[in-house]
C-alpha cells in the first residue's frame, strides 16, 4: 500500500499524438491547441492511440493475458524484480523533489505501484504508465487511480520533449530514439531483459530443442550512456496447474509454443523454475533533441 504521506501525482507533460502539441485538462477531456479532444475513460485512463496509427484492431496483450499476468504479479512472484526496479529508480534521488517516471509498456501497472509503494514521503512521484493495450491500461486504471493511465504507443509517446526524469522498459519493445527524446538530459531509462537461463524449465517442455545460451553483449542505444547491469536470479516454485497456466499466459511461449508444447504445460500440476533476468540502467546524454511533430 502506499504511503499516506506521500505523494503521487499524475503525469502532466501529455502530448497530442497528431501534432505533438501540450495536451491540457479541461474537465473530462484532455485538449491540444490545434483542438484536437480525447476524452478521459470512465475507468480514468485516456486513449492516445490513433487509429491510423494501429497495425490491428486490437493491438496489445488481450483481455485473458492481461488477467493472467494480474493474478500472476498480484501473488509476488516477481516481487524481487520490482525490489530491484524501484530501488534502482530512487537511489541517488535527492529527497524532497518531484520526479516523473513512465512506465513504457506498463502492462496492468504492477511495477509502478510497488515503486510508489517504496518511495517513502521523501519524494513526490509524477508517474504515467502507458500500454498499447487497452485492457491492460483498463486494468491498471481499475487498481489505482493514483498515477496517470494511457493507452498509447512506445513508438510515438505521447509525451513532451524532455519531460521524463526515469522511463521503464520492462520486459518490453524499446524504442530509443523515442525514449531520449522523452527523457531529461542526465535522465535515466531503466531496462528489463530476460538473460538466458530466463524460465529455462519452462521452455524445455514446451519446446522440442532449447538452446544453450549466453549472455549477449550489451549494445548501447544512440544518445545514451550505459551505466550499470545487475544480473538477478532467483528460484521459483509453482505449485498448482492454474499457476503455471498464468505464467505461460503472460509470456510470448503462449504463441510460439505448439499445441503439443502447450498441452504439456497444461497437464503439469508442479514447476520448479528459474528466474533470470538482466537490469540495465542508461542515461541521457547532452541536451534535448529538438522535437519534429508526428505527421497526422
Amino acid at each position: 500500500m502506499y504511503n499516506a504521506r506521500m505523494s503521487i501525482v499524475p503525469f502532466q507533460a501529455l502530448a497530442c499524438p497528431l501534432d505533438g502539441e501540450p495536451l491540457q485538462r479541461d474537465g473530462s477531456s484532455w485538449r491540444c491547441a490545434g483542438g484536437h479532444n480525447f476524452d478521459v475513460a470512465r475507468q480514468g485512463y485516456v486513449h492516445l492511440l490513433p487509429v491510423q496509427k494501429k497495425r490491428s484492431l486490437d493491438p496489445g496483450d488481450s483481455k485473458e493475458m492481461v488477467a493472467a499476468r494480474r493474478r500472476f504479479l498480484n501473488a509476488g512472484y516477481y516481487q524481487p524484480i520490482a525490489d530491484a526496479v524501484a530501488r534502482v529508480i530512487l537511489e541517488a534521488m535527492p529527497e524532497g523533489v518531484t520526479f516523473s517516471c513512465l512506465d513504457a509498456g506498463c502492462g496492468e501497472g504492477y511495477y509502478l505501484r510497488e515503486l510508489a509503494a517504496r518511495a517513502g514521503e521523501s519524494h513526490t512521484l509524477e508517474v504515467l504508465g502507458l500500454d498499447i493495450s487497452k485492457w491492460a491500461v483498463q486494468a491498471a486504471a481499475r487498481q489505482d487511480k493514483q498515477p496517470g493511465w494511457v493507452v498509447g504507443s512506445n513508438a510515438n509517446l505521447p509525451v513532451l520533449p524532455g519531460s521524463v526524469d526515469r522511463l521503464l522498459c520492462l520486459f518490453g519493445f524499446p524504442v530509443y530514439p523515442e525514449f531520449a527524446r522523452a527523457l531529461k538530459p542526465g535522465g535515466k531509462l531503466i531496462q528489463v531483459d530476460p538473460g538466458p537461463d530466463h524460465l529455462r524449465e519452462l521452455r524445455e517442455i514446451i519446446y522440442p530443442e532449447v538452446k544453450c545460451g549466453a549472455d549477449k553483449p550489451q549494445q548501447v542505444p544512440e544518445g545514451f550512456h550505459h551505466l550499470n547491469t545487475e544480473t538477478l536470479r532467483f528460484p521459483l516454485d509453482l505449485t498448482g496447474a492454474g499457476e503455471i497456466a498464468d505464467l505461460l499466459a503472460m509470456t510470448p511461449h503462449l504463441y510460439r509454443a505448439s499445441q503439443q508444447g502447450r498441452e504439456r504445460a497444461a497437464a503439469l500440476e508442479n514447476l520448479s523454475l528459474t528466474v533470470d533476468i538482466r537490469l540495465h540502467t542508461f542515461e541521457r546524454k547532452g541536451a534535448t533533441r529538438a522535437s519534429t511533430p508526428p505527421g497526422p
